[in-house]
This record gives C-alpha cells, sequence and structure tokens, in this order.
C-alpha cells in the first residue's frame, strides 16, 4: 500500500464539500447575505458586516442580536473511470451557525461587537465498498471562529474597522479502509481524530458611502494555519502479519485556510430596492502540499507529502432585494465561482469544480424590535473528470480516477433583535 493513499483524506481538514464557495471556504455567514447571492462587501445590511467588511459595521443604522442557522444537503455522485455502478454520497447533513451583536451609541461614530461563526465543516459518508474506499469512507469536520470586532465612523461617509479572528474549536475526524483483510477478510481501516490549535487572523475593512444610491467596499480576512500537532490514529481490523507496519498512534497536519481580498459594490436606486455586486478573490495557492508526520511508522515511512497546487480563484456574486411592505423584504441572486483545484489534482474530499449558485430570500418584520430572515441557496458543480493518465503525469496517483457530480442544497433562518 501507498502510504499517500492516506493522506489526501486529511485535504479536508476543516473543510468539505457541502461548501458554498469553492474548495474549503463556506461563506455562510449572513442570512439576508445569503439571500443574495453572498454579496455584502459594499452594503451595510445588519450586523453580519462584521464578516463580510468590519468597515461597514459603523454604518448599520441599529444596534442588535441576531442568529442563524443553515442546513447543507449535499448529494454527489461518482463514477470510476472503467465503469462501473454510480456510487452516491450517502445522505448527509450539516448545520453551519451564526450570531452576531452589535453595540455602541446611538448616534455615535463607533461600534463594537462579536461575531460567532462556522466558515468551514462538512460530513460526507460515501457508499459501501465505493471504489475510492482505500482513500476515504467519510469525514466529519467542524470549527467555530469568534470575532470580536471595532468599527468607526471617520465622516458620515467614510467608515473603516477590523476585527480579530480567532479559531476558538476546530476539528476533524477521517477514515478509510486498507487494502488489507484479516482472518475473517473484513478490510482493515484507519481514523484519524484530530482537534486544531488555536489561532489568531484579521479581517479588516474600508467602507465609502458618497451619496444616497451608492456605496463601495473593500475587505480583506487574513490567511490562518489550521494545526493539528497531536491528533490520534486507530487501526481497526487488523491481521496479525500486517500490525507490525501500521504502529503509529499521533498524527501531525497542517492546513492553510488562505486570505480573501473582496470588492464590493451597492447601489441603491430608490429607498426600497438595494443591489450589490461582490468580487472575492481567494489566495489559494497557499495550498501547495499537505504532509503528514507519525510518531512511529505506518507502513515503513513516518512522514508523507502529497500534492495539491491550488491555484488562486475568483468568485463573482450578485444581488438585491426590495421592500414589498414596511414588514416584509424579498430577496434573490446568484454567484459563479472557479474552483482552484486543477485538472489532474481532484480529490474525494473535495472533489472541487466550478459552480453556479442561485439563491432566494425574505425578511419579516414583527413588532418593533424582532424580525425573521429566511434563504436558500441551490448550489451546482459541474461535472469534474480526474482520468488515470492525468494522474499518472502529475503524480497524483495517491487518489481515484472517474467523474464527480455535486448539488448542494442550503435553506436557512436567521432570528433578529434590534434595539
Amino acid at each position: 500500500m501507498n502510504l499517500k493513499t492516506l493522506l489526501f483524506a486529511g485535504g479536508a481538514l476543516l473543510s468539505g464539500t457541502a461548501a458554498s464557495a469553492g474548495g474549503y471556504q463556506v461563506t455562510l455567514a449572513g442570512q439576508k447575505n445569503n439571500g443574495m447571492g453572498g454579496v455584502g462587501v459594499g452594503l451595510s445590511l445588519d450586523q453580519a458586516a462584521m464578516f463580510y467588511n468590519p468597515g461597514a459595521l459603523a454604518m448599520v443604522k441599529e444596534r442588535g442580536v441576531q442568529l442563524g442557522v443553515n442546513a447543507t444537503l449535499a448529494r454527489q455522485a461518482f463514477r470510476a473511470e472503467n465503469g462501473g455502478t454510480q456510487r452516491e454520497l450517502q445522505n448527509t447533513t450539516t448545520t453551519p451557525l451564526n450570531f452576531y451583536a452589535g453595540f455602541g451609541p446611538a448616534e455615535g461614530k463607533f461600534r463594537a461587537g462579536i461575531a460567532v461563526y462556522t466558515p468551514f465543516g462538512s460530513k460526507l459518508q460515501y457508499a459501501d465498498a465505493w471504489e475510492g474506499r482505500f482513500a476515504l469512507t467519510q469525514i466529519d469536520l467542524k470549527s467555530i471562529y469568534v470575532q470580536p470586532t471595532f468599527s468607526y465612523a471617520i465622516t458620515e461617509q467614510l467608515s473603516v474597522g477590523a476585527g480579530l479572528m480567532i479559531l476558538a474549536l476546530g476539528s476533524v475526524n477521517l477514515q478509510r479502509d486498507i487494502p488489507a483483510q484479516n482472518a475473517e477478510g473484513k478490510f482493515a481501516s484507519i481514523e484519524l481524530d484530530g482537534k486544531a490549535e488555536r489561532k489568531l487572523g484579521f479581517n479588516a475593512g474600508v467602507f465609502f458611502k458618497p451619496s444616497s444610491m451608492l456605496s463601495v467596499g473593500i475587505s480583506y480576512r487574513s490567511k490562518i494555519d489550521a494545526v493539528v500537532n497531536d491528533g490520534d490514529v486507530t487501526f481497526t481490523n487488523l491481521s496479525n502479519t500486517a500490525t507490525p507496519a501500521f504502529q503509529a498512534t499521533k498524527f501531525k497536519a497542517t492546513l492553510p485556510l488562505p486570505a480573501t481580498t473582496s470588492i464590493g459594490l451597492g447601489i441603491m436606486p430608490t429607498e426600497k430596492l438595494t443591489f450589490g455586486f461582490d468580487v472575492n478573490y481567494v489566495q489559494w495557492s497557499a495550498y501547495r502540499n499537505l504532509e503528514f508526520q507519525f510518531n512511529a511508522p505506518v507502513n515503513g515511512a513516518t512522514s508523507s507529502t502529497s500534492k495539491r497546487y491550488y491555484q488562486d480563484a475568483v468568485t463573482l456574486r450578485l444581488g438585491g432585494q426590495y421592500q414589498v411592505t414596511d414588514g416584509l423584504t424579498v430577496r434573490a441572486g446568484g454567484a459563479y465561482d472557479n474552483s482552484p483545484v486543477k485538472d489532474g489534482y481532484v480529490t474525494p474530499e473535495t472533489p472541487d469544480a466550478d459552480r453556479i449558485t442561485g439563491t432566494i430570500g425574505a425578511s419579516y418584520k414583527f413588532g418593533e424590535n424582532f424580525s425573521l430572515d429566511f434563504s436558500t441557496q441551490f448550489v451546482s458543480l459541474k461535472k469534474r473528470t480526474v482520468t488515470q493518465q492525468e494522474l499518472l503525469d502529475n503524480n497524483t496517483t495517491d487518489r481515484v480516477a472517474g467523474t464527480y457530480k455535486t448539488q448542494v442544497i442550503v435553506p436557512g433562518v436567521g432570528l433578529n433583535y434590534t434595539f
């Protein structure tokens, strides 16, 4: 067995194919934004500005607290290059959360707040005995970011802001089969389970509104390296003859969570109608290789490297909202996401491809202080094929040749209280 087959499952550390953006990035941080194609950098919609553009927080009229949850419902199919049965991902659901609390004087120039969101996470489980089971059978990933934020309005048109991003909680559980059978004819399996160390980054932005009909913004989220230094390695169903070759009990791995630069534009033709357009540039090229280190040999080796060679990618987002009545606002939007994964480097834990997203949403206000947000995203990834010849040419035979097709539906709901 090539040790590299162990590695590529780790590429999903704090990630997942059910994400709403390319690679293993998730952008489900605001319920209003979700209904508008994910725009938000050039708008000051609500407290979720802490994620999209901290500079816009000072321009949010109302202070408030909001809580949102989404359900990513992924369907993924795989067919091996040599034909055979189409394998489908078993039903999986994850629930990314977001929480924001914004404070400050009603007529003051500054706002402060705290944001909690889950930007990376997924749960995938492939069908039993699928062709890639010696690379990945299931994955369960969780992460929580906490971001204290401060924003200040320099003038009535210009504001700036920044937040300290804290990777407060991250965990990963990866499982796969091993091509070695015990006396009962069962394949052995390996499980990697670990928690990421706390790491710090920052999120900063500038927001400018020259008139009541136009606003622009720019924001930057820094890279954070997710580091597992004391992960557990567990083997099951190993035969007596195979056991001496699989002695590792701990592993270490690092995954870059890349920097993102975003530019946004807001257009307000009337008081009731708003349009937003965002461009996100993600520096995926920071993800070159995935390296594993073990505290004891795994099939004769204590470390190995698996190629990723991601490339920088751009996402285009467009959305709008219309206030139908004093209590009802409706939204719609879309996005086109360019995949950072090159041909010949596709892996089962992130069978990524260029994707098109359509979104709808609505808000309903009841009483003076409460409102509900609803959103749904429909994400379709193009079919992505990786051939055995490409794997041989790129020396990436630690993954499986075949064709992937993924579709995701992401309904969400949020509760807001303003004061």
